[in-house]
């Protein structure tokens, strides 16, 4: 496998140098893409022998790049993934595989609209590949597994920042203003309906002993958690929305105001400079949690705990890009966990918290 048909889009930011730094250490040197050549140049010299970079200033550029030089595998970080990952999805010839981090769920679906496109390509394209979809996802399948189809599913996000992370950067905040302007989803007899933003609040007490709020938000877990459990009754819940009543009665109007197309982009830009603030609890785990409900009215609740999220991610990120550069994938469109497996999580640092493992789930 040569070990340079690995690109990662938006390198320099702050998840494409971890996935940069995983796969150098990993002796699988990467491609460095992305806009500013001397922040590419430092980021290479820091990784090591055999990093190689390529200058690219807007996403038509980075797509007549992949359709010249035909990378086995493209990592792509850029968000907002509604814009970038279908272009770029459909960059190169055939045998180029797509990972992205999307959890958008218009991101997402878009994506997945594109299996047949992709079988005759020849491609494997994976959307979701981090905390995002995955953690909640593969809890899902977890339960699900040699299972009929669920009646009812939820999932509830859980995600930690690692320590001074920074500012939320453009790919977070694009997910997060883009969620909370398409306003509430959930999957109600099988059809996506919608629902009002911030309904279905619950405070979750966590298996380390910390208590959390989550509400329901339009995202990518929400397609993945269905596809899972094969349930016609879905809601999908995070803790990056702020769960208090007064902010919950006013996420409505807030999504009337982001679906302007100016004030959404501006919000972006803001959101995207502004530090990640510490979140309600302290800890060092993220979590993934899922309670499926089968049609006798039995219900079974499992967890996943990872590490920060950010690292959770791009240990992910990493691990389907390898194996995709191995020829492990198929062609298709796939969430990670429908592709690889629950299992993948337990690859990428995670640990499944199952009721009868011996504790509490």
């Amino acid at each position: 496998m040569n070990a340079h048909r690995i690109w990662i889009l938006g390198a320099t930011g702050r998840t494409g140098r971890a996935i940069a730094a995983r796969l150098a250490a990993g002796q699988m040197p990467p491609v460095l893409v992305g806009r500013d050549p001397a922040r590419l140049r430092e980021l290479a010299g820091r990784l090591g022998e055999g990093v190689r970079t390529v200058v690219a200033g807007s996403v038509d550029a980075v797509v007549t790049r992949i359709g010249r030089q035909a990378p086995t595998v493209v990592v792509n970080t850029i968000g907002p993934f509604t814009e970038t990952a279908a272009p770029i999805a459909r960059a190169g010839p055939p045998g180029t595989h797509y990972v992205d981090l999307a959890n958008e769920l218009t991101a997402v679906t878009g994506l997945l609209g594109l299996r047949d496109e992709a079988v005759a390509a020849g491609r494997c394209l994976v959307t979701g590949a981090g905390f995002g979809v995955l953690a909640t996802e593969s809890v899902v399948r977890k339960l699900c597994e040699d299972r009929p189809p669920a009646m009812r599913v939820r999932v509830d996000a859980v995600p930690l920042a690692e320590p001074g992370a920074g500012p939320f950067g453009p790919a977070l905040a694009a997910s997060i203003v883009d969620s909370i302007a398409l306003g509430g989803r959930r999957y109600e007899h099988g059809r996506l309906v919608r629902a009002r933003l911030g309904a279905d609040a619950e405070r979750l007490a966590l298996p380390d002993g910390s208590t959390v709020h989550t509400v329901a938000v339009a995202s990518g877990e929400l397609e993945a958690a269905r596809r899972a459990g094969g349930a016609p009754f879905v809601v999908a819940a995070s803790s990056m929305l702020p769960a208090g009543r007064a902010i919950r009665a006013v996420l409505p109007m807030a999504a009337v105001l982001l679906s302007c197309p100016v004030l959404g982009r501006a919000a972006k830009r803001r959101l995207a400079g502004v530090r990640m603030p510490p979140g309600e609890r302290g800890g060092e785990f993220s979590w993934a949690r899922a309670r499926v409900q089968d049609a006798d009215g039995s219900t079974r609740m499992g967890w996943l705990r990872t590490g920060r999220a950010g690292e959770f991610t791009a240990a992910v990120a990493v691990e389907v890009a390898t194996r995709l550069a191995r020829g492990e994938g198929r062609p298709g469109v796939h969430t990670p966990g429908f592709l690889f497996g629950p299992e993948l999580a337990v690859k990428a640092g995670g640990r499944f918290l199952l009721a009868g493992d011996g504790e509490t789930a």
